[in-house]
Formats: structure tokens, C-alpha cells, sequence
């Protein structure tokens, strides 16, 4: 990175008010647990925690009664997470995006749901993407790429 890019995103962080600071700082220190959850952690212990796995047709959109206010906490959100992942010194992939947006979104009393989707790029080679939606939002991981196909979500339990 460029020195007057860290320098912008330095007085941009340094402008921006107590309320977006703390996020960039909550997602910081949660990407980085994040980071270490997933490699440390067996996925199958991981996902029990991120609610019941299910097929892409039995995924009920969660935009029903949605408060204003809600929607705008995942907004907020999304764009801490993003904006912090972009700078972390180790990349932060997409499911770690994911499961750090679910945390702050769960500390906030708003549900949120783990897509799963898998796809070939151009040379054959298997990628999978993870994304999160959220009071209605698309809050990490968008738009997602054509090749992805959805395999299924983690929904908050039944």
C-alpha cells in the first residue's frame, strides 16, 4: 500500500466520529479472531454455532418487519468489515468477512444468515465464496460472481 493511500485512510479513520471508529475497531479485532477461529477450529464445530444448514430454496428472505434502524446497523456493518478487510496485513477472506459481520451483527440483537456457494473460474480451478445478508441488506461478500453457484445457508435455528 502506497504511503499517501495509508495516509488518506488515516485521516478518513481520524474524520470519521467515535460511532464509525469503534466499528473499524470492533471489526478489526474480530477479523482477526476470526482468522484464528477458522484455522484453529474444526468447521463442523464452527457451523453448529451459525444455526441449521439449508438448501438454497428453503432460505426465507429475513426482510419481513425489519426496523429502520436495523437495517442501518448492517449497513454500517458491512461497510466496517469491508473498509477494515481491505486493510488488514494478513487478506480476510470472505468467510471470514462473513462470520466477523454475523458476531457484530449478533452483539446487536440482528439475525443474520451465511450463504455457502461454490463455482469453477475460467481455468477449471474450484473457488467457493461465503457472503451475509442482514435485516434485508447484503452486508458482505456482494455482488457474488456468476460463477457461484448457492449450496446452501446457515440460518438462525428453528
Amino acid at each position: 500500500m502506497a504511503v499517501p493511500h495509508i495516509l488518506r485512510r488515516m485521516r478518513a479513520f481520524l474524520t470519521s466520529g467515535p460511532a464509525r471508529q469503534a466499528l473499524v475497531v470492533e471489526a478489526a479485532l474480530l477479523l482477526l479472531a476470526a482468522r484464528v477461529v477458522l484455522l484453529v477450529v474444526p468447521f463442523q464445530r464452527l457451523a453448529r454455532g451459525w444455526g441449521s444448514f439449508v438448501v438454497p430454496t428453503e432460505v426465507a428472505p429475513m426482510n419481513h418487519a425489519v426496523s429502520p434502524d436495523a437495517r442501518r446497523i448492517a449497513i454500517a456493518v458491512g461497510w466496517a468489515v469491508r473498509a477494515t478487510a481491505s486493510v488488514m496485513p494478513t487478506k480476510a477472506m470472505c468467510l471470514q468477512q462473513a462470520v466477523t459481520a454475523r458476531w457484530m451483527l449478533a452483539r446487536r440483537g440482528i439475525t443474520s444468515i451465511i450463504h455457502y456457494g461454490a463455482g469453477r473460474d475460467e481455468s477449471g480451478a474450484l473457488v467457493a465464496h461465503a457472503w451475509l445478508d442482514a435485516a434485508g441488506e447484503a452486508v458482505t461478500g456482494h455482488p457474488v460472481a456468476s460463477i457461484i453457484a448457492e449450496i446452501g445457508a446457515f440460518v438462525p435455528q428453528r
